[in-house]
């Protein structure tokens, strides 16, 4: 399976492609999509799209991995930005005809490290943990992305395990933990 993690922002978008091998993870590629500062929002979303793209056609992941919105009452004017780069990614995976999956970034964060709070650095670190890579050339957005991925591949490998007459409870369940799909 191949799984494409976006971190997405109006700034800097992170990216980070898994491949799972007999439950070995290995990344396929990682990095970020940085619009140009200082253009009108459409030329920066243009720019995104068509960056995303190309790693869409390059990489044709099975399933595109996204972060839920989560900002406090402070930072709605960056959320709102934030839904904008967002929107691009959920388009992409549209056009494209890959699966949309979200996540709540506690839950992702909880998944890899143990702590729903847990900052950039610490995810940054534990991605390299879960990928044996002893320092990765990524930014913190690409470890996010991955971590995405990551967090997908363990999630899915947990599904698999559930007994299959229990499949309508296991949903309930995946729901109550907040994790959701298209």
């Amino acid at each position: 399976m191949v799984i494409l993690g976006i971190d997405p922002g109006l700034n800097v978008t992170g990216y980070g492609v898994i491949a799972t091998f007999d439950h070995q993870l290995r990344v396929v590629v990682a990095g970020d999509i940085r619009p140009p500062h200082g253009k009108p929002m459409p030329e920066r979303l243009a720019y995104l799209h068509r960056a995303l793209n190309a790693v869409v056609t390059s990489q044709r992941p099975d399933v595109v991995v996204l972060e839920m919105i989560f900002t406090h009452q402070r930072y709605i004017g960056t959320a709102a930005l934030m839904a904008h780069a967002r929107g691009i990614c959920c388009l992409v995976a549209e056009e494209h005809q890959v699966p949309l999956v979200e996540y709540p970034p506690a839950r992702v964060k909880q998944a890899l490290t143990g702590h729903g709070a847990a900052s950039k650095e610490q995810v940054a670190r534990l991605v390299m943990q879960w990928l044996d890579c002893r320092k990765g050339p990524w930014s913190l957005d690409a470890t996010d992305a991955l971590a995405l991925a990551i967090a997908h591949a363990h999630m899915q490998r947990q599904q698999q395990r559930m007994p299959q007459q229990g499949h309508r409870n296991a949903r309930a369940r995946w729901r109550a933990l907040g994790v959701g799909g298209r």
